[in-house]
């Protein structure tokens, strides 16, 4: 007399341990992600401020350069790349009267949690900033 072993489905067993790996892995895996988007977003942010700097502090150093000029050609870099609240500071700040041969400065700062994907949960007091400095030749 032979016995009747009912046929057990392998796939049906596996779903908990599916869903089980999927809770435990899933947050992880959120975690590196937006991480991941967070420092890419501060690179760009790093890279941005050090680009506005190196237009600001080239026309420093034209002919006829002047504050004004400076702050507009940063804030022109700074609007493209839709960079938030970022401060422009030139050293020296009379740098328009000073004779050629003088070294000019260009610091542009802005918050990292006012440009950040996601404000507050990586970088909340962080201050990331971009800085050139050119001779002055005229």
């Amino acid at each position: 007399m032979q016995t009747h072993v009912p046929y057990v489905n392998s796939c049906s067993n596996r779903r908990g341990t599916a869903a089980t790996e999927l809770a435990v892995c899933l947050p992880i895996l959120l975690v590196l992600i937006i991480g991941t988007i967070e420092a890419c977003s501060m690179v760009y942010l790093k890279q941005s401020l050090s680009v506005a700097a190196y237009e600001g502090v080239r026309v420093s150093v034209s002919p006829n350069g002047n504050s004004t000029d400076v702050t507009t050609a940063a804030n022109r870099i700074l609007t493209a790349r839709n960079v938030k609240s970022a401060t422009i500071t030139v050293s020296p700040a009379d740098f328009a009267t000073l004779p050629a041969e003088t070294w000019v400065s260009v610091r542009v700062a802005a918050p990292a949690n006012a440009n950040s994907i996601i404000s507050g949960l990586f970088y909340d007091a962080t201050v990331v900033d971009g800085e050139a400095t050119m001779m002055k030749e005229f």
